[in-house]
């Protein structure tokens, strides 16, 4: 993702229904693990970095641009520059990792997911969201510096072939991948821009029903997942 895309992200992440979404899915789902260290990789402006510190994690930003590391130290979030292929820690020093829209930037996205099972800890828990199905393909992840989508297959593959294994595996923003779709084959460039408030609320009560729905296997937008790291 390019610098001018990291700034708009992180001036939209605090109010944007789709990340304050996201910051419920990594609360909902860490807050009945006890507080360890943490790293957030990809943070952008640190927004799921604070979720976890107001858990009472150690929680570090780790962002492979220095103006994303910038930002998220601005809203003090303790934060490094590394690359999600060479993370700047220890072996077995992490009790989690949270790598949301991270994967699909890397080729190596399979050396990626070996270096998080190289910081993790046996018995560390890896949160992985990336963007579903080849065929939402749109300028939008052109824009964004996609090198791919995933297939369910293609997620778990992945990280079973990294040493995890997988608790969970869900699709997400599945009641919105019909708008999306019509939306993204009719423009062009990245979808990441101010959204009207009064439609940022109502797509934000539409996505947050799903919590409460039976959709997890429906095809959706993203893919969620959560695994732990095995004792190879």
């Amino acid at each position: 993702m390019d610098r001018t895309e990291i700034a708009r992200l992180a001036a939209l992440e605090d109010t944007h229904w789709w990340y304050q979404e996201r910051r419920h899915l990594v609360r909902s789902t860490v807050k009945a693990i006890s507080p360890g260290i943490a790293l957030d990789i990809g943070a952008a402006g640190g927004g799921n970095t604070r979720v976890l510190r107001d858990l009472g994690w150690t929680a570090v930003a780790v962002e492979y641009d220095e103006l994303g590391a910038t930002i998220a130290r601005s809203r003090q979030v303790l934060a490094l520059r590394g690359d999600a292929r060479h993370l700047p820690v220890r072996s077995s020093s992490i009790d989690l990792i949270v790598a949301f829209d991270v994967l699909e930037h890397i080729e190596e996205d399979d050396t990626a997911v070996s270096e998080m099972y190289r910081a993790l800890r046996v018995g560390g828990q890896l949160l992985v969201a990336v963007p579903a199905d080849q065929r939402l393909w749109s300028d939008h992840d052109v824009s964004v510096g996609h090198v791919r989508r995933y297939s369910r297959d293609g997620l778990e593959l992945l990280l079973r072939a990294g040493g995890f294994e997988i608790s969970t595996l869900t699709s997400w923003n599945v009641l919105l991948r019909p708008l999306v779709k019509w939306h993204r084959r009719r423009s062009t460039g990245s979808d990441l821009g101010r959204v009207n408030p009064l439609v940022n609320k109502g797509l934000g009560a539409v996505v947050a029903s799903e919590r409460y729905l039976p959709l997890s296997r429906w095809p959706g937008v993203s893919l969620f997942a959560v695994a732990e790291r095995a004792d190879r």
